[in-house]
């Protein structure tokens, strides 16, 4: 990868010198939706995740890991972050809060370090792929090193 394709991600992951592999992919068109990805770089549904963020109101924003092929349980998010009720964040909203744009959108490296949640369903998993901080890249890492990179903690977040 050369140093002009660098995300933020690679950087960090690099920085605290953690092993992971760089997956490239050609998407066509505008489908940046995860099923699509596992698709095209050869890997199955339930160890590709999606980053996804939602918002309590001013400021409270929370990082959520779940695999691309499942819908996160908003009421599940609320509890585990002890709020009332959190919405996804606004896509408007996406790029100045963490950098990164839709389908882009790593876990790692983003402009803060929000509270994050992976889903349980990475605990019996040995690798997960996310997003590398562009389109066209997934990164492979382990659950433990995606925990210590994002301050990460499991949580079932899924819809059953």
């Amino acid at each position: 990868m050369s140093k002009k394709q660098k995300t933020n991600a690679v950087r960090k992951l690099e920085q605290q010198n953690i092993t992971f592999d760089i997956i490239e992919y050609e998407l066509t068109g505008d489908q940046v939706d995860g099923v699509t990805v596992a698709d095209k770089i050869g890997y199955p549904v339930f160890v590709v995740y999606k980053t996804l963020l939602v918002t309590a109101g001013a400021n409270k924003h929370f990082v959520c890991i779940i695999p691309v092929h499942k819908e996160l349980d908003l009421k599940a998010v609320a509890k585990v972050v002890g709020e009332k009720k959190v919405e996804l964040l606004p896509l408007k909203e996406l790029q100045p809060t963490t950098g990164y744009i839709r389908g882009g959108c790593s876990p790692i490296g983003m402009k803060k370090l929000f509270p994050t949640w992976i889903d349980a369903s990475a605990e019996s998993l040995d690798f997960i792929f996310v997003s590398g901080g562009r389109i066209g890249l997934q990164l492979k890492l382990t659950l433990q090193d995606l925990l210590q990179l994002t301050n990460g903690r499991i949580a079932t977040i899924i819809k059953m």
